[in-house]
């Protein structure tokens, strides 16, 4: 297919987000930006966080899995379900009644500004790091597959796809992602459908045959007994409800939008008919990925880890289906960007520089200071993605569940310790040494556990292990006497 007619499309789909940021972001301000004014629709920030949740990294990677792993991602998956159930229930109903604006500000009222500025300043390193992991994969197929053709270089196309996020995020924020992402979740969504249903029935399968033609090849087991192994089931579940709570839960650029709806339980009832929708997609994406091997034995084609999917549907597949992955991969593109651009922005804001603390500052400064840090991230975004193009690994997934594990273990240690003690610690940077240790005793753990523990890997349940560590660090710096 002419790369011509792809990037032609690109354009269009960029053009049509503009659209919608235009009509979105007229009279915003920044309250629209940072939370929304408050009056986002819950079916539509449940819908739209489908596909955050899942970006680019889900729509390429997982598939890529299924030689490896067969359908062992779904142990994962289960416990991302249990961990919604936590962030429905326990820590929703806080951030609301404290009507918090940054869900940090809750570190600032149990603990005081140290423990804030350490949980924003984890935050703001997971994100940046996990934004830009998923962007650079999406971009590296569309480099590969459309702008190598073209003969245009990799950082130019980095530079012009976030110049474009930049641009329709620039003035709405949180206001115009609500919109934007639910649009980009359907395009996802319908490229995952249609390729799904393409190779299924191109392989000559029902539903019930490519389960039994999946099964033969041993693709479709998901739970792993294996005590010693990273997969063992418990390790996976565990591990994934704790991402969950992390990454979703005690992550601003997630929670910015649920916390936006005006009443609790309408962002309750998005998180839970969001979580179960995500357990079928994710499945489908499973389902596909096992297609796609069978597909790619029958082509004698040896192609497997991320580059499985967009390699079948770039050459193999019909012009149609082709330009419907490529409007489904810049969908999947978008979502993981301009939410993580517009979060870190507001976290470094409101929590770094406190523009919402300080009274003598009119709106007018306030929006030119959020301007310029905008502007910052995306720089800071673009050196990101040229180092994980010069790191080249091929399955991205794998990275982001491992620096998962080390950055945001210290965010899941401090608020456990605040949820579930009435201890308190000094207001000092002590919180901050713990917060820095843990995440290294960590790596020593991770690096040594085999020899030390009999063979016995440490996985995906780093995280659990890293917010452990950090709740202890916490409990030895507190003081004896509990708060009233």
């Amino acid at each position: 297919m002419s790369p011509t007619l792809l990037f032609s499309i690109v354009i269009a789909y960029f053009l049509i987000l503009l659209a919608v940021a235009w009509f979105t972001s007229r009279n915003a301000n920044n309250d629209s930006f940072f939370i929304g004014n408050k009056n986002s629709n819950w079916i539509l920030v449940a819908f739209g966080m489908i596909g955050t949740s899942l970006s680019g990294v889900t729509f390429v990677s997982v598939p890529g899995t299924v030689a490896v792993n067969a359908f062992g991602y779904m142990q994962v998956v289960f416990g991302y379900f249990l961990g919604y159930l936590v962030i429905a229930f326990v820590l929703l109903p806080l951030y609301y009644r404290l009507n918090l604006t940054s869900i940090y500000n809750y570190l600032q009222q149990r603990f005081g500004f140290a423990a804030y500025k350490t949980g924003a300043l984890f935050f703001i390193i997971s994100r940046t790091v996990g934004a830009t992991a998923r962007l650079y994969l999406v971009i590296n197929v569309m480099q590969l597959f459309i702008l190598d053709r073209l003969g245009v270089p990799f950082f130019i196309t980095a530079l012009v796809i976030l110049l474009m996020i930049l641009l329709y995020t620039f003035e709405g924020g949180v206001k115009t992602i609500v919109y934007t992402d639910t649009l980009q979740t359907s395009f996802m969504l319908l490229g995952l459908v249609v390729c799904v249903l393409y190779t299924m029935n191109h392989l000559g399968f029902g539903f019930s045959g490519a389960m039994d033609a999946l099964s033969v090849k041993g693709y479709t087991k998901i739970f792993n007994t294996d005590f010693n192994s990273k997969g063992f089931f418990l390790k996976q579940i565990i591990g994934g409800a704790c991402i969950t709570i992390a990454m979703t839960g005690l992550d601003q650029e997630m929670m910015q939008k649920n916390i936006s709806v005006k009443r609790l339980k309408d962002s309750q009832k998005n998180i839970l008919s969001f979580s179960v929708v995500l357990v079928f997609v994710n499945f489908l994406f499973l389902l596909l990925g096992g297609l796609l091997y069978i597909f790619a034995e029958q082509n004698g084609m040896a192609v497997k880890g991320d580059d499985l999917f967009p390699t079948v549907s770039m050459n193999f597949l019909p012009p149609a289906v082709s330009i419907i992955f490529i409007i489904a991969l810049i969908s999947a593109l978008f979502p993981s960007a301009d939410g993580a651009l517009t979060a870190l922005t507001s976290s470094f804001c409101i929590d770094i520089l406190g523009i919402r603390r300080n009274p003598g500052l009119t709106d007018k400064q306030q929006k030119r200071t959020r301007m310029i840090v905008h502007l910052t991230f995306t720089v800071i975004f673009m050196i990101s993605i040229l180092v994980f193009k010069w790191i080249n690994n091929k399955s991205i997934i794998s990275i982001i569940l491992d620096l998962a594990g080390y950055t945001y273990g210290p965010l899941l240690g401090l608020f456990s310790f605040g949820i579930l003690t009435k201890k308190q610690f000094p207001d000092n940077f002590a919180v901050t040494f713990v917060c820095l240790l843990s995440p290294f005793l960590c790596f020593i753990i991770s690096k040594y556990s085999a020899g030390w523990l009999g063979g016995f890997q440490i996985g995906i349940e780093l995280l659990l292990i890293n917010g452990l560590l950090t709740f202890l660090g916490l409990l030895i710096i507190s003081k004896k006497q509990a708060v009233s």
